[in-house]
């Protein structure tokens, strides 16, 4: 069975209207989930907790993408070789 692992993170953004952070190292790592559902889950309750302030925005990040395109390069270097 293949993993699809998330992580959730969020924290203060310099403008709403983009995605840079005011202070990267303030960023709250909520988790890494095995799957989307517990993963928006966890998103979600972050995000409620924080609703009053429009400058904090949580993500979900999808890390299986990441692994995946890592796993495809790797197999392609090879190929290469």
């Amino acid at each position: 069975m293949t993993q699809r692992l998330h992580l959730v993170f969020g924290g203060e953004l310099v403008d709403p209207s983009e995605n840079t952070f005011k202070d990267v190292d303030d960023i709250h790592v909520v988790g890494i989930y095995p799957d989307y559902e517990s993963a928006y889950d966890a998103w979600k309750d972050a995000a409620q907790r924080t609703v009053d302030n429009a400058h904090m925005r949580y993500f979900i990040s999808h890390l299986h993408r990441m692994l995946e395109g890592e796993d495809k390069a790797a197999a392609a270097k090879e190929a290469d070789s």
